[in-house]
């Protein structure tokens, strides 16, 4: 698949140029951005696409050199479950901006 990298946004579009996995991830403050809401298409699903979504969100997010917190449910338990990306976590604020879904 083609992941397409903009500054808050991975996508991949079918052959068609519908979107059909995304992630987005603003600015939360100057050093973090907040994972909102991570998609990928139901045809895809239960093939592991989110995770790899997920792990390339991560590693690119840890590129720019930014923290992380999130508000998204998948990416909140797909931070549980994977702790490579630990430590760009921002656990203080993921406790300030959503206390309900502490990683």
């Amino acid at each position: 698949m083609d992941y397409i990298y903009q500054k808050n946004r991975i996508y991949v579009n079918n052959e068609q140029g519908n979107m059909i996995i995304e992630s987005t991830f603003p600015k939360y403050n100057e050093h973090t951005v907040v994972i909102n809401h991570t998609y990928v298409d139901p045809s895809l699903r239960g093939q592991g696409v989110a995770s790899e979504l997920m792990d390339k969100t991560c590693a690119y997010i840890k590129e720019q050199g930014l923290h992380m917190v999130a508000t998204c449910p998948y990416a909140v338990v797909w931070l549980k479950r994977h702790h490579a990306y630990d430590d760009i976590l921002d656990l203080e604020e993921q406790t300030k901006l959503s206390p309900e879904c502490q990683i």
